[in-house]
């Protein structure tokens, strides 16, 4: 597109050159109300995983026991995981993002190191008393959860917002996965009207969630890289 003569060019800020833009226009109802469900589902799940933990006695949980802290250990992990489901969601609402951005940031701030941080640093320590069918699977969803998340905000402080929303997308694909979807995953195969072993159903649930949400999101994230293909101004998109 050419310039007018009269009119100078001005050059476009450092610190939005990474951010795409928002279209809320182009969007379907999905686009602008997927947080509902999003909210709805983290909800649930909350309801049914925290209250065993929130009596802080270790008769309410089905999981034996296997050191003196460890129902210390899981209660801080489910905790601090409750920190960032429900920040995720505030992550990931549109409006709040547009509208609030300081919220934005703060909610983001909690995400890394009062949610993902402790969570996953906790979930390592009980790695070594896990029950062993999917252990491996938690182990590497644990540290991939950590680095994505702190890469993530290394990448907001940098200005760096493209690959910013890149990172905590894929953490955010890490928890849910491992948390929401193997959830379901395990209670699904385990109500089957046929029996299947213990071990499989495990594994499954705690390899298939977080790994399947992380191939779909950088699916989506080159899918809609490649419809926004514009013109390139030293190594970046104008």
């Amino acid at each position: 597109m050419t310039q007018s003569l009269d009119r100078p060019v001005t050059p476009p800020r450092p610190d939005l050159l990474d951010a795409p833009p928002d279209r809320p226009a182009r969007r379907g109802w999905f686009g602008r109300y997927y947080t509902i469900p999003l909210a709805v589902a983290a909800a649930a799940y909350l309801l049914y995983q925290l209250p065993p933990y929130l009596t802080f006695d270790p008769a309410n949980t089905h999981i034996p026991m296997q050191f003196p802290l460890h129902y210390a250990v899981l209660a801080g992990h489910v905790m601090t995981g409750a920190i960032t489901l429900v920040t995720l969601c505030l992550q990931l609402w549109p409006w709040l993002r547009r509208n609030h951005p300081a919220v934005h940031r703060w909610s983001g701030r909690l995400y890394v190191f009062a949610g993902a941080l402790p969570s996953a640093a906790l979930a390592l320590v009980m790695f070594p008393f896990s029950f062993p069918a999917g252990s491996v699977a938690v182990l590497m969803s644990g540290v991939m959860w950590a680095v994505t998340a702190v890469v993530g905000w290394v990448r907001a402080r940098q200005g760096r917002y493209a690959e910013h929303r890149r990172w905590m997308l894929y953490s955010f694909a890490i928890v849910w996965g491992q948390t929401v979807w193997g959830l379901v995953i395990g209670l699904t195969l385990f109500r089957l009207p046929f029996a299947i072993d213990i071990t499989y159903i495990s594994e499954s649930a705690r390899w298939v969630g977080w790994v399947g949400n992380l191939v779909l999101v950088h699916w989506w994230l080159e899918r809609t890289a490649r419809r926004g293909q514009g013109p390139v101004v030293t190594g970046r998109r104008s």
